[in-house]
């Protein structure tokens, strides 16, 4: 499989956050909803173009009608281009995007923490 340089946008209402050139996450969801996405492009599951358009919709929309008392989330907006790429391409149901959401929001803080010199310690597990 040939993987296709992305040319994510640097103007315009699809741009992600920067700050010096790099992308800035502010929460590591942000930095984990956009690596899903990269990933399913990469793959071919995903048409990019396909999801920037559902993206670039999503800011549109929260622009012209911002929910009270929510500030502006662009990262919020990309997952619900996400959610809504993955429904449109019955590749995942709404319900079950909440339902697997809900099951990741439950896991422990740290669940997935991990150093590198876990193996010296029994079951990966150490004081910090």
């Amino acid at each position: 499989m040939t993987t296709q340089l992305l040319e994510l946008d640097v103007d315009g209402p699809g741009a992600p956050p920067r700050a010096n050139g790099e992308l800035v996450f502010a929460e590591p969801w942000e930095g984990r909803a956009f690596g899903i996405v990269m990933a399913l492009v990469d793959q071919g599951v995903l048409s990019y173009d396909a999801f920037r358009a559902a993206l670039i919709g999503r800011i549109a929309a929260w622009e012209a009608a911002p929910p009270e008392g929510e500030p502006y989330s662009y990262y919020r907006c990309w997952l619900q281009a996400l959610e809504q790429v993955l429904d449109g391409a019955a590749l995942v149901a709404g319900g079950e995007v909440d339902t697997r959401s809900a099951a990741l929001a439950a896991r422990p803080a740290g669940h997935d923490h991990r150093h590198d010199d876990d193996h010296d310690y029994p079951h990966g597990h150490h004081d910090h």
